[in-house]
C-alpha cells in the first residue's frame, strides 16, 4: 500500500461507501489545468463535471489565483462580526446586489451551500418570529431536490442516502412530488405536470395549515437529484402560488447560479425574484469555499427592527465574509462579466444539441438540461422507460470506461448520469466529451450480461 492510502485511511470521505473506499483506495488529484484534472498516478482527464458542479471558470484563471495572492498578503483574515468588515467582502456584498434578482438587496455570507440554506431556514424563522407569527415554522421542498447535508438542510433535501440514520427530515419538514416530467404521475405533458405541482404544493399547505407553513424551497433544476429540468414556468407558478399562499419563496441556486444555465442567475429565465436565494459554488469558482444567503428588503427589514435597541442578530460564522474568499469571488465575478457567461451560453446550446443526440443509443432514455448542466438517464426499453437492474450498476460502469478513456462526470446512484461543464470549454471540449462517452455508452450497451 502506498504512502498515500494509508494516509488516506484516516479521512471519513463525504457522501462515499466508507468500507468500499477503505478497500479500494482514494483517486487523489494531484494537479488541474483549464478543464483538465492530473491524479497522482499521471493520469490526465477531462473533467465534465467541474469537480463538484462548481469550478465554473475553469482551472488555472490567472486572474482568479493573483486576487487570491495578493489579498494573502494585505489582509489574510478580518472578522465581520460586531461591525467590522474587509473591502473584497463589501465589494461582494455590492456586486451580488447589483446582480441578483430585484429586491434582493442584503446579504448574508457563510462558507458554502449547505449552511447558505441553514441560514435561509435560520432567517425565515426568525423573521416570522420577529413579526409575531411564530406558528409559521414548517418547511416544503421537493421530492429528489438538494439542499445540503446539514444538520437542518438535510431534512429539505429528499434523497435517502441524507436521510438515513440522521433522524430526518423533522416534523416541520415536507415534500411533494418533484416536477419530473419523464416520470411524474401526470406526465409526461409538461403543462399537466406543472399544474400538478402546483396543486400539490396547495394541497400541501392546507393540509399542515396555512397559518402553519412558512416556506417553500426549490431549484431551478434539480441537480444531485438527477438533473431534473421542470417544465417551463415552473418557478413563475411557484412565486405567484406562494404568494397567493402567504408563504416565502427560497430559491436554491447554489448548483445554477453564476452562467451555470446561462445567465447569471437561472431565476432570470422567467424573471422571478424569490424572498430568499441562496448561492455558492460558482460563487468562487470553487477556488476557495464561500457561500451568500441574499433576502429581500422586507425581510431584511423585519429582522434588522427586531433588533431595535442594540440587540444583535445572532448569526453567523467565524469565516463568513472571508477577505480571500471575498477578493477570489469578486475576480470570478469580473470573468463571468467579461466573456465568460457569453461563452458558455455559446457553447452551452452546443453541448445541449450533441448530447441530446445520444438518445438514439438504446441505453439512452433521455438527456435533458440547460445551458452547461446536463443530465442522462438509462434505461433498458426506451416505450416503457424501464429503470436498468439497480445491481448492475449500469451508471457507474460507463463511467469506469469513461474514465479510462480520460473523462470523469457524475453517475448517480439510479442511473443517471450528471454533467457540468466548465464555462471555458470549448466546442471542440464537447466534442472529446461526446466522443468518450458515446463510446463508453456502447462498449457497456454491448455487453453480454445487459
Amino acid at each position: 500500500m502506498s504512502s498515500i492510502q494509508e494516509k488516506d485511511q484516516h479521512w471519513v470521505h463525504p457522501v462515499t461507501a466508507l468500507m468500499d473506499h477503505q478497500a479500494k483506495g482514494v483517486c487523489a488529484w494531484k494537479s488541474a489545468d483549464r478543464i483538465h484534472l492530473t491524479d497522482v498516478n499521471g493520469h490526465r482527464v477531462q473533467d465534465a463535471f467541474s469537480g463538484l458542479w462548481c469550478v465554473n471558470a475553469g482551472y488555472g484563471q490567472p486572474t482568479i489565483v493573483e486576487a487570491a495572492r495578493k489579498q494573502l498578503e494585505v489582509l489574510p483574515y478580518a472578522t465581520g462580526y460586531f461591525g467590522f468588515g474587509s473591502e473584497p467582502a463589501i465589494e461582494l456584498a455590492y456586486r451580488l446586489a447589483k446582480l441578483a434578482p430585484a429586491g434582493l438587496n442584503h446579504v448574508i455570507f457563510g462558507q458554502g451551500g449547505s449552511d447558505a440554506v441553514d441560514t435561509a431556514i435560520r432567517t425565515v424563522s426568525y423573521y416570522f418570529n420577529a413579526i409575531g407569527r411564530p406558528e409559521k415554522k414548517h418547511f416544503i421542498a421537493v421530492q429528489r431536490g438538494y439542499h445540503g447535508s446539514s444538520a437542518m438542510g438535510s431534512g429539505l433535501t429528499a434523497l435517502p442516502v441524507f436521510h438515513r440514520y440522521f433522524d430526518v427530515p423533522t416534523p416541520t419538514q415536507h415534500h411533494i412530488e418533484a416536477p419530473y416530467t419523464y416520470r411524474h404521475s401526470a406526465g409526461p405533458d409538461e403543462a399537466a405536470v406543472l399544474r400538478a405541482t402546483v396543486a400539490a404544493l396547495e394541497s400541501k399547505v392546507q393540509e399542515i395549515g396555512e397559518d402553519k407553513v412558512a416556506a417553500f424551497i426549490c431549484e431551478p433544476i434539480i441537480g444531485s437529484g438527477g438533473v431534473i429540468v421542470p417544465p417551463a414556468g415552473y418557478l413563475k407558478a411557484m412565486r405567484a402560488t406562494c404568494d397567493k399562499l402567504g408563504i416565502l419563496l427560497i430559491v436554491d441556486e447554489v448548483i445554477t447560479g453564476f452562467g451555470r444555465t446561462g445567465p447569471m442567475f437561472t431565476c432570470e429565465h422567467e424573471g422571478v425574484s424569490p424572498d430568499l436565494m441562496t448561492l455558492a459554488k460558482g460563487l468562487t469558482s470553487g477556488y476557495a469555499p464561500m457561500g451568500a444567503t441574499i433576502i429581500s428588503d422586507k425581510i431584511f427589514a423585519a429582522i434588522a427592527e427586531a433588533g431595535a435597541g442594540g440587540i444583535p442578530f445572532g448569526h453567523g460564522q467565524t469565516y463568513a465574509g472571508h477577505p480571500v474568499s471575498a477578493a477570489i469571488a469578486n475576480a470570478t465575478l469580473d470573468l463571468y462579466e467579461n466573456g465568460l457567461l457569453q461563452n458558455g451560453t455559446e457553447v452551452g446550446e452546443y453541448f445541449q444539441t450533441r448530447l441530446r443526440s445520444l438518445e438514439s443509443l438504446s441505453l439512452v432514455g433521455q438527456v435533458r438540461g440547460q445551458g452547461m448542466l446536463a443530465g442522462l438517464e438509462l434505461i433498458t426499453d426506451k416505450n416503457a422507460r424501464t429503470k436498468p437492474d439497480a445491481n448492475l450498476k449500469l451508471g457507474q460502469k460507463i463511467l469506469a470506461h469513461a474514465f479510462t478513456e480520460g473523462l470523469v462526470f457524475r453517475a448517480f446512484a439510479d442511473d443517471i448520469l450528471g454533467f457540468a461543464p466548465s464555462l471555458n470549454y470549448t466546442k471542440a471540449d464537447v466534442d472529446n466529451l461526446i466522443d468518450i462517452l458515446t463510446f463508453s455508452i456502447e462498449k457497456v450497451s454491448g455487453a453480454s450480461w445487459i
